[in-house]
Formats: C-alpha cells, structure tokens, sequence
C-alpha cells in the first residue's frame, strides 16, 4: 500500500478531493478557475498562492497537500473544516479576539449549551459537538468581558468546560497539539475559577491528552492525582461527586492496565464499582456519565487491559441491558467485547460483534483504533468474513487493516 509521500502533489489533492467536492466545486471555493484545478491536479502548475488556496478550501495544512505529513485516518474534509474552526475559536478566543457579531448570552444559557454539546459528544456525533464548541467559547469569552472583575468566577468556569469540550474532541479527532492547548487553557480557566472540582476534572482530561499520546507514565500520575483530589465521603457524597469520582478513578484504572500495574488497576476497579453501586443507577453530570453499568461495562475494558480474558468475558455475560449508557459508551463496551473475544480466539463472534458496531454506528467508528487493533488481530486467523468488516472500517487490507500499528495500550 502506497505510502502519502509516494503520490504527487496533485494525486494527494485529487485524494482529498474526494467524492465529496468535484473539481468546479472546490475552484468555486477557493475562488479560482476550473482549469487551475485541472492543472493542479494533473501536477503541471501549483503556485503558492494556488497552494494556499486549496488547502484553506480542503481544511488541510500546506504540508498534508506538499506529502510532508499524511492526512489523519478517517477524516472527511467537513471534520477537517471543524477542527480548523475550532482551532480558531481556541485560540482567537483565549487571547480575547471574537468577532463583532458574538452576543454575550447568560449563565444559564451557557450552560445549557455545555450541557447540549456533552450530550453530542457521549451521542457519538463528535463532529456536531466541536462545531457547537467553536461558538460556546467565543460566547463565554464575551459573557466574562460583562462581568466585573471581582464577579467572573462563574463565567471563568464555563470557559473551562468550553475548552475541556474542545479539548476532548480534539484528542479524540487526532488533533494532538489543539488538544494540548485547550486543555492548558481550560486548567488556567479552572483555577481563575477556583474551582477544585473543575480543576480535577480538567487533569484526568489532561491525563487522557497523555494516554493517547503514548506518555503513559505521566498520564497515570495525573489520573491518579485527580481521583484522590475528588475522592468523596461515601456517606455523604452529592450524586455529582461520585458521577465525577467513579468515571475518573475508572480511568485511573484504565492507565494503570495499560502500564500492567495489575494491583493498583485492580483497586482503582474496586472504587469504581463502589461508587456505581452507590449511586444505584446512571447519572450524568460534570461532562459524563456513571452508574453501576458503566463500573461492569467499563471493568471489561480493563480486565483485557490486564489480559484478564476469561474474567473480562465472565463479566460481559453477566451484563445483559446497556441501554441505559450513553451511545458511545455502548459502542466502546461493544469494542471491548469483540477485542476480549479476538484475544480468546472466538473469531466469529468478534467479527459479529465488530461488524454490529460498524454498522450501527459508522460515524463514531471511523474516529476509533480499536476497530482497526480488533481486524489486524483477528487476521492473523484469515477468516472468510474479514473482508466484509474491513470494508466497513473503510480499509483494503485486511490484515493490517490500512491503520497505523497502533497497540491496544494506545487504543483507548
């Protein structure tokens, strides 16, 4: 399979291109002729400002067109365009730089944004949520410019949840470097806001921003360090604070696992747990969701973290109705399932499991590893269905599925 760097300048933009625009199409958008297009394309003449133009129209940086950094996997040239508007957003809007037209909407109206934007983003639809977000900072931003300095600690943590959004769906979408930096604004927002709550919150996203960029260590440090700042008196705790607890001592657990440190997982899982039980059902608040469903679907994903197979599949059968999870958490639980199913060698059963998801739900799909980990491993046991499921996944190989060799321990 051809690397990005083999193909021509115009092979890469006709790529991009995709079946989406035709060649009229991005001319109109990038305010040029047609045949300026066609000679791109056909790698007779790209001049800089031709270059410049189409990237801007294509939601790409010069250097993915140039072959100097290949697209990310999945994305379409709408989630690009996103991500560039949310970067904008991102940074215009911490340095104070909105446009005119932003309107300074109440506390409650930016809540009940933040709220609706979590609700895309646990739905699945993490495109929809990141285009909301663009807007939600600039319109928090100009919510704190109304108050008076000694009156912005409200409006100071509804910045950070704004860019602890940006930054889950930016780590989330590949876009490492937007997500180092909304994630660095929303701490700075948090502890402006003073508020220890927030501030744990926007370390185990941090925590998450490290796990996916391989730095694991630090990552369980932060994880860590955020479900022992939160941790509540059982007797005493409001629901929230163990929706918030439970959720981020699980993914302290999660870290742990991918470090192999089995007791520490193993006792973060048993926290989890007890927090789920306490709370009887699943409640939402803080940006997430948790309950007693969420502790056994999620101690799945661990338990394989931790090469647990046989009481990663004990527990699956026990869990007979997810429906009270969030959609992307069922999708999640469903990966989970087919990798602990892949690693037992029940082939056919985690292609069905697989392939249920993909079809189920194709766009939260395309921006997860583990479809791509599941099909490279069950390949190795050249089953006549993965064909079929590679498809899906949008890939030609079937044995490497046409995904970076990511490891499970970065697929989270």
């Amino acid at each position: 399979m051809p690397q990005w760097s083999d193909y021509t300048n115009g092979q890469r933009i006709k790529i991009l291109r995709g079946r989406e625009i035709t060649q009229p199409q991005l001319a109109e958008r990038c305010g040029l002729s047609v045949v300026t297009i066609q000679k791109a394309e056909q790698d007779k003449v790209l001049s800089l400002t031709t270059l410049l133009r189409i990237a801007g129209a294509l939601g790409v940086d010069t250097s993915v067109i140039l072959g100097q950094q290949a697209p990310r996997r999945a994305m379409s040239m709408d989630d690009r365009a996103m991500l560039r508007e949310l970067s904008r957003a991102v940074h215009d809007s911490w340095v104070g730089l909105l446009p005119r037209t932003v309107a300074a909407p109440s506390a409650d109206e930016l809540r009940a944004a933040v709220d609706a934007c979590w609700a895309r983003y646990w739905e699945g639809h993490y495109a929809e949520a990141g285009a909301i977000v663009a807007p939600l900072l600039e319109a928090a931003t100009a919510h704190r410019h109304e108050q008076p300095h000694d009156r912005q600690a409200t409006a100071w943590g509804l910045i950070s949840d704004a860019h602890r959004l940006a930054a889950y769906v930016a780590n989330l979408m590949g876009a490492r470097d937007l997500a180092y930096a909304a994630i660095g604004h929303a701490q700075e927002a948090a502890e402006s806001a003073a508020d220890n709550m927030r501030h744990a919150l926007v370390t185990s996203g941090r925590a998450w921003v490290y796990l996916r960029d391989s730095r694991l260590k630090a990552a369980l440090d932060l994880a860590e360090k955020s479900a022992v700042d939160i941790e509540p008196r059982f007797s005493r705790a409001t629901p929230g604070e163990l929706v918030a607890y439970g959720s981020h001592v699980n993914f302290a657990a999660v870290v742990a696992a991918r470090l192999e440190k089995k007791e520490r997982a193993k006792e973060f899982l048993s926290q989890s747990h007890a927090a789920g039980a306490r709370l009887g059902e699943e409640i939402a608040a803080h940006g997430t969701r948790w309950g007693p469903v969420s502790a056994t679907t999620q101690a799945v994903g661990v338990n394989v973290g931790l090469g647990r197979i046989g009481k990663a599949l004990a527990l699956a059968d026990d869990i007979k109705d997810v429906s009270a999870l969030s959609p992307a958490a069922q999708n999640r639980y469903s990966m989970d399932l087919a990798l602990a199913q892949a690693h037992a060698r029940q082939w056919d059963a985690s292609l069905d499991t697989l392939e249920e998801t993909l079809t189920k739900a194709p766009e939260w799909s395309r921006h997860q590893v583990l479809p791509g980990v599941i099909v490279e491993k069950v390949g190795r046991a050249s089953t006549a269905r993965l064909r079929r499921v590679s498809k899906l996944l949008g890939v030609s190989n079937p044995v490497t599925g046409g995904f970076d060799t990511a490891t499970e321990k970065s697929a989270l």
